[in-house]
């Protein structure tokens, strides 16, 4: 009796923070996009845009290249990851400040903010990514993927990263803005070293090691091997890099109890 009690009780939590994620994103998408002209849609546009003008622009330029590899698939597995990761970050940082009226509500607890938003960003870019390669090979600008499984891979633990990452930065920025100060530069910084602009296997070989300790550049090395497959050779390391998402998680967790309960103090 007690284990069935346990059990209903556990289901009835769980319902209920599905249905406040819920209303969070509905509220995260009007308060960002609006009603007016295409209202939502924006946020999948506004990827979808960023991506086909980043591919075109490297497309037109391909003589920097430096590689006998097609630019089209090269820029959309790379830049989607950027996507992800940078946006992910880029919005949870004023996610406390933006939504603090609604911790007054019993419910709402600062995971679910933070995932409402995350789960935003993780549809429209994957949705994004999607439409553009589907686009991009109707069109006959790239080839299907040669294996997905390295692809889904690769964006299940970014996603897994991207939201540790993000949550452990807006708990931070929340208990000091000079994160938000920071943090903008270094995402800059990363972007050249994520590995969308390269593969491990052009670096020096002194070099190639010490790359894929950067998390992102085991997403992206796992994106371009489902892409291309056995035409290139590609470097990375999963576990290190599920154990590095999975400790921003941990951190991510055990900040939201300690903004808590100073919001709550205040």
């Amino acid at each position: 009796m007690r284990i069935d009690k346990s059990i209903r009780s556990l289901n009835r939590l769980f319902f209920t923070q599905t249905r406040v994620i819920w209303a969070l994103l509905m509220r995260e998408v009007i308060t960002r996009y609006g009603r007016n002209n295409i209202g939502f849609l924006w946020a999948f546009v506004e990827p979808l845009f960023f991506t086909f003008g980043i591919a075109a622009l490297w497309a037109a330029t391909s003589s920097i290249h430096g590689s006998k590899l097609p630019v089209i698939p090269f820029v959309v597995t790379g830049y989607a990851t950027v996507l992800l990761w940078r946006n992910s970050t880029g919005r949870s940082l004023v996610a406390i400040e933006s939504n603090r009226s609604l911790l007054y509500h019993r419910n709402v607890t600062l995971l679910d903010i933070f995932l409402a938003r995350f789960i935003l960003e993780f549809l429209t870019t994957t949705f994004s990514f999607i439409v553009v390669e589907l686009f991009m090979i109707t069109l006959g600008f790239m080839e299907p993927p040669s294996s997905i499984f390295p692809m889904l891979q690769g964006w299940a633990i970014l996603a897994i990263f991207s939201f540790g990452l993000s949550t452990t930065l807006g708990c931070l920025n929340s208990l000091s803005d000079i994160v938000d100060r920071f943090w903008h530069p270094i995402s800059y910084f990363m972007m050249p070293l994520s590995g969308a602009f390269f593969l491990v296997d052009w670096l020096p070989s002194s070099v190639q090691s010490y790359a894929v300790f950067v998390p992102t550049v085991t997403a992206t090395e796992l994106m371009r091997s489902g892409q291309f497959g056995s035409s290139i050779r590609t470097h990375y390391d999963i576990q290190y890099f599920l154990f590095v998402s999975l400790a921003f998680v941990l951190i991510a967790l055990l900040l939201t109890k300690v903004v808590r309960n100073r919001l709550e103090c205040e």
